[in-house]
């Protein structure tokens, strides 16, 4: 039995994906005890700290549950450990591969000038070898590089943006590329006078990212999508990304948000790493929501 308006928005449609499977969880905590509990919610799995008390009300026994979401912090926390350890390891292989790079040019600009006294297959074994290091110095630096991006996003600086407005920008910018397949990107806000304290760049910079990925996703047929914002139960804005391709597998779900992990073979696990870093440092979260038709489907929350 649901005690306050949290608990009744919690299992109120459209939130718990299965409130009779929540019941059942509290029912096998142990009073007295607190446990880390999981759940399927509209907006993806969500994380509770419970604490079980038992009590007598007019001397039949009780027991009263209490849950404190901490799907946020985690993510806030899990976010900032990953963020140091980007930019430990950024730093370390850069100052190791900087060298490197540097010291095969020298050496190839060394050897041409000694050509003269080296037999020409030596020569030419040597000139390959160190142009394959050179060359190979150089793609790790970008490929290191483009990490950094993980650990340097700026501060967001937040201003009021009309969301009509912005996705009239965001349409001009992506609509063009997904015509050229034969398909389609939409996006509608409701009402159309829909504002909200943000950095417009940021947001732009995650939905572009979600669009990104869903095109790369759908193959073999005209791909399309939707972007739709609206303001969910307690006053929260909600945009919603949704596509035709063919979802994210149920094993994977748990794990797209983390750096360097793609399903992709030239993936390099940055793209939706970088969407949750962006909305959290605009104060909201992201989810990976089990879409009612085939496709993927996202859901910012702020």
């Amino acid at each position: 039995a649901p005690l306050n308006a949290s608990a009744r928005r919690l299992l109120a449609p459209g939130r718990a994906s299965a409130p009779q499977d929540l019941h059942q969880l509290l029912a096998a905590q142990a009073a007295g005890q607190r446990q880390l509990i999981s759940f399927d919610t509209e907006r993806g799995v969500e994380r509770a700290l419970v604490a079980v008390s038992a009590l007598a009300m007019q001397g039949a026994p009780q027991r009263l549950a209490a849950l404190m979401p901490v799907e946020s912090e985690l993510e806030a926390e899990a976010l900032n450990a990953w963020r140091e350890l980007v930019q430990v390891l950024t730093h370390e292989i850069m100052n190791s591969l900087t060298p490197v790079a540097s010291l095969s040019r020298t050496a190839c600009g060394l050897l041409d000038e000694a050509a003269a006294g080296l037999p020409a297959d030596i020569h030419a074994d040597l000139g390959t070898a160190l142009d394959a290091i050179s060359r190979r110095a150089a793609s790790l630096v970008d490929f290191v590089g483009s990490y950094r991006s993980l650990s340097t996003v700026p501060q967001a600086q937040p201003q009021r943006v009309l969301l009509e407005e912005l996705f009239e920008r965001l349409s001009m910018l992506i609509a063009p590329q997904w015509q050229e397949r034969g398909g389609r990107v939409s996006f509608s806000v409701e009402p159309a006078s829909l504002a909200v304290m943000i950095d417009p760049g940021q947001l732009e910079q995650a939905l572009i990212n979600l669009l990104k990925n869903a095109a790369e996703a759908i193959t073999g047929k005209a791909p399309e999508a939707q972007v739709r914002a609206r303001l969910s139960r307690g006053g929260r804005l909600r945009i919603e990304v949704a596509d035709n391709g063919p979802g994210v597998p149920e094993a994977l779900a748990a794990h797209i948000f983390t750096p360097f992990f793609s399903t992709k073979k030239q993936g390099r696990g940055i793209g939706l790493a970088m969407v949750r870093h962006l909305v959290h440092a605009n104060g909201g979260t992201v989810r990976y929501a089990r879409s009612v038709s085939a496709g993927a489907r996202f859901m910012l929350t702020f």
